[in-house]
């Protein structure tokens, strides 16, 4: 089982990536941040997530549909930002962030990473 800091340090391992949080909905805060580049405030991109995250439980929830979100996906022309809300009973009300560089990354490892992270988180 990996704790907040590894998990961040394994985020910060996939291909591509520039800033990875660990943040929790409910207040906007991060609970850790890593970055490799000091072209965004990950503590700003932290809170600015949280409305978007909010904003796609609530309309899940309107809309009565018994899903879970697995992931968030924000499209840039330089970047990929992936939100993955946590599903351990544990993780409840945190998501994972993660900033990708869209020349380096691999979209689809990226997304599939951020599950087996998230699947070891301990939090």
């Amino acid at each position: 089982m990996a704790n907040i800091d590894s998990g961040l340090k394994e985020m910060m391992e996939i291909d591509g990536a520039m800033g990875a949080a660990v943040v929790d909905y409910s207040s906007g805060m991060a609970l850790g941040t890593l970055s490799s580049t000091n072209s965004f405030d990950l503590n700003i991109a932290a809170a600015g997530n949280t409305e978007v995250v909010r904003a796609k439980m609530r309309t899940v929830e309107q809309l009565g549909l018994n899903e879970a979100v697995e992931d968030i996906l924000i499209t840039l022309s330089s970047q990929y930002h992936v939100i993955r809300p946590l599903t351990s009973r544990k993780g409840q009300g945190l998501f994972l962030y993660l900033a990708l560089d869209r020349g380096r990354a691999n979209l689809a490892l990226s997304r599939h990473r951020l599950k087996v992270i998230d699947d070891e988180l301990e939090v």
